[in-house]
Formats: structure tokens, C-alpha cells, sequence
């Protein structure tokens, strides 16, 4: 009994951390590296360079993501193996797991895929609508995993 109590524990602490780092990417990184005009007087860096160095903190976060993916397989399947089924967890979790591996897997590489090419590729109407499609996913991602992490921890309060 004590070991589920430490599984639990542990999921919530990763879907926590999760939504918090994509709280932060999002909110607080991500805008005071695309606006360093702001804070720095002497050297500011481009959109494109700060595009760059976005894009490698996303690849570097994206291992995480993907850590993410196969825990919340794990421990969901395991759930649904010992009877503790539910549609609002089981949604999330379904939601959890695509925008990760959409936002690992597919918007990541193309981003990053895109920018090796060089700065005009960057500035194209494709690249636009992927970076976007990625933003939206990134929220997706945020609101799901508050959503699994609220459901769950209902769920146990119940149980």
C-alpha cells in the first residue's frame, strides 16, 4: 500500500513540475528572450537569434516532454488495469500524451529543422504557421495537465 502512495505522490509531482516548466517557458522565458531590448542597453539580440536559442531550450525541454509522455502512459494504463477508470483523467492523459509528442516529435524538429536553413526560411508563411500551431499545442499541453493533475488528485481524495 505504501508503494502506491509513493507512485501517486511522484505522479503528481511530475505532471506539477511539467505544467509548471511550461508555465514558464511560455510566460517567462520566452518573452524576455524575444525582447532583450528591454532589459539589455548595449546588445540586443535579433528575432532570429533568439529564435535559435529558443529553439535549443525547447529541444533540451523536449526530453522531458517525452519523459512525460511514458509516465503518464504508465501510471494511467496501470489505473485502468486496476479498475480506477475515469473519462476526465482518461481525456486528459489522451490529451497530455499527443500534444507532447506533437510538440516533441513534430513542431520541435520542424522549428529547429527550419532554422538551420537559414533566416529567410524562418521568415516564410510556413514557419510562421508552425511556430503558431506549436504555441497553441504548448497551451493545449498547460491545460490538460492541470486538468489530469486536478482530476487525479480528486480521484484520490475520493478513494
Amino acid at each position: 500500500m505504501k508503494r502506491n502512495i509513493y507512485i501517486d505522490f511522484t505522479y503528481f509531482i511530475i505532471l506539477a513540475a511539467s505544467f509548471g516548466a511550461v508555465l514558464v517557458l511560455g510566460a517567462v522565458v520566452a518573452p524576455i528572450v524575444f525582447h532583450t531590448d528591454k532589459i539589455l542597453s548595449e546588445m540586443i539580440i535579433d528575432n532570429y537569434n533568439a529564435g535559435i536559442i529558443m529553439g535549443e531550450i525547447f529541444h533540451r525541454f523536449s526530453y522531458w516532454i517525452y519523459f512525460l509522455a511514458i509516465y503518464v502512459v504508465i501510471y494511467e494504463a496501470a489505473q485502468y488495469k486496476m479498475g480506477q477508470r475515469d473519462a476526465i483523467s482518461f481525456g486528459a492523459a489522451v490529451t497530455v500524451l499527443f500534444t507532447s509528442l506533437m510538440f516533441s516529435a513534430i513542431y520541435a524538429p520542424k522549428i529547429l529543422a527550419m532554422q538551420a536553413m537559414g533566416r529567410e526560411a524562418t521568415q516564410s508563411d510556413t514557419f510562421a504557421n508552425i511556430h503558431i500551431a506549436s504555441e497553441i499545442d504548448f497551451k493545449i499541453l498547460a491545460v490538460a495537465l492541470l486538468v489530469l493533475f486536478v482530476r487525479r488528485l480528486m480521484l484520490l481524495k475520493i478513494s
